[in-house]
């Protein structure tokens, strides 16, 4: 059992030119909101609840919710940024309204089509208290790696450069809700940088590698290939 956390309060800077009146999350993709996809996808996993994390224009992502998402079969409540808190602040003040013992977290701009509950249950047989999904990749500059070792404890992320073949940080994770990994930390911090590297050189994080169909539509050339891309992978 789970509760769904989706990140969907960035500023989408990058997409500007191509969308500028709704937030990224809300770029229409194949004539539907990007969220609404990501929704279909993710209800056939039956998470105990959704979460969203909400900043730049939140109101109309809180207005499609309730007149025209309001049949959803899973309960869906939001958590709204009153100024940017950065991908950890923002999983914080959703962790406010999470009740399951744990939560995954996925971007709201980023489609990673990986099997939620097999990423679950390899962060409850490793004892991790998080599990992050990789995506092998060849001939990327775009991401950092992640180094895992042979057992596919993550002992590193990369800065960006480009590479041949790797694995990248596919945006997607399973938190052990009790394992306080946020404690302490300011209501504004980067989750990659403060708590997903930390955690790395402690040998604390294992990762899931996953082949599943990956399309980030934070840049114009992604979104216009997700507008087929997205209705090939994912059935409303």
């Amino acid at each position: 059992m789970f509760d769904a956390v989706i990140l969907a309060g960035g500023l989408g800077t990058r997409l500007r030119s191509v969308v500028s009146d709704v937030p990224k999350c809300m770029a229409p993709v194949g004539g539907r909101p990007f969220l609404e996809w990501l929704l279909a996808w993710i209800e056939p996993f039956r998470p105990s609840k959704i979460v969203l994390s909400l900043g730049y224009l939140s109101e109309t992502v809180t207005d499609w919710l309730q007149h025209t998402l309001k049949d959803y079969p899973i309960p869906i409540e939001w958590v709204i940024e009153e100024t940017p808190l950065g991908t950890g602040g923002g999983i914080k003040l959703a962790l406010s309204k999470v009740t399951a013992p744990q939560c995954v977290i996925l971007n709201g701009d980023t489609f990673f089509d990986v099997d939620l509950n097999a990423l679950c249950r390899q962060r409850e047989s490793s004892a991790a208290p998080l599990a992050v999904a990789l995506k092998p990749m060849e001939r990327f500059e775009r991401y950092g790696s992640v180094t895992v070792d042979s057992e596919n404890h993550i002992s590193s992320f990369n800065e960006k450069r480009y590479c041949e073949k790797g694995l990248i940080n596919g945006g997607v994770y399973c938190m052990d809700c009790s394992a306080g990994l946020l404690d302490g930390k300011p209501d504004k911090f980067s989750f990659e940088k403060d708590v997903l590297e930390p955690e790395s050189a402690k040998g604390g994080l294992c990762g899931f590698i996953s082949d599943g169909s990956f399309i980030d539509i934070g840049i114009p050339e992604d979104y216009a290939l997700a507008q087929t891309f997205l209705p090939a992978n994912i059935r409303l």
